[in-house]
C-alpha cells in the first residue's frame, strides 16, 4: 500500500512537473504553427499522396527560400522583386511537374493556393487585430509604414513615418 502511494505521488509530481514546464517555456514559434497549417492546407488542396507529399515539400522548400532571398536582395524595389518572383516560378514549374505528375494544372494550382493562404492568413490577422482593438478601445492597431507614403525633404533626405506607440 506504502509502495503504492509512493508511485502515486511520482506520477502526480511528473503530471505537474511537465505541466509547470510547460507554461514556464516561451509561447509557441507562431512561425512554425503557421508553417504546420501551411503545409496541411497545401497538402490537401492539392490532393498530394504521401509519396508525392515526400517529393513536394522539399522543392517548395527551396522555392519559398528563395522568394525570401529575392526579398531580401530586393526590399525597396517591388518591380525588380516581382520579376525575380516569376523568374523563380518559372524555373521551379518544371520541377513541380516532375513532382505532381507533369499535370500543368496542378503545378498552377501551387502558385495559386499559395496566394490563397497567404491572402487568408493576412485577412486573419486583420481580423484578429480589429477584435483586440475592440476589445481594448485605447490600444491604437499597429501598422506596417507604408514605402509609398515617405515624404522628401528638399535634400534628398526621406523621412519615415513615426510608429504608432
Amino acid at each position: 500500500m506504502k509502495k503504492m502511494k509512493k508511485i502515486y505521488a511520482l506520477l502526480l509530481f511528473l503530471s505537474f512537473h511537465s505541466y509547470f514546464c510547460q507554461a514556464q517555456t516561451p509561447e509557441d514559434d507562431n512561425g512554425s504553427r503557421v508553417e504546420v497549417v501551411k503545409m496541411a492546407y497545401i497538402t490537401r488542396e492539392l490532393n498530394l499522396t504521401p509519396q508525392e507529399a515526400q517529393n513536394f515539400w522539399p522543392v517548395y522548400n527551396n522555392y519559398q527560400n528563395e522568394i525570401k532571398q529575392a526579398r531580401n536582395q530586393n526590399p525597396n524595389d517591388e518591380v525588380a522583386f516581382e520579376k525575380k518572383v516569376v523568374e523563380i516560378k518559372e524555373h521551379y514549374q518544371g520541377n513541380f511537374k516532375k513532382v505532381l505528375g507533369n499535370n500543368n494544372q496542378r503545378v498552377n494550382k501551387v502558385y495559386t493556393t499559395d496566394k490563397q493562404f497567404n491572402n487568408t492568413l493576412r485577412n486573419e490577422l486583420k481580423n484578429r487585430q480589429q477584435k483586440r482593438i475592440q476589445s481594448n478601445p485605447g490600444q491604437k492597431p499597429l501598422q506596417q509604414p507604408n514605402k509609398t507614403n515617405n515624404i522628401k525633404r528638399g535634400n534628398g533626405n526621406t523621412k519615415r513615418p513615426r510608429p504608432p506607440f
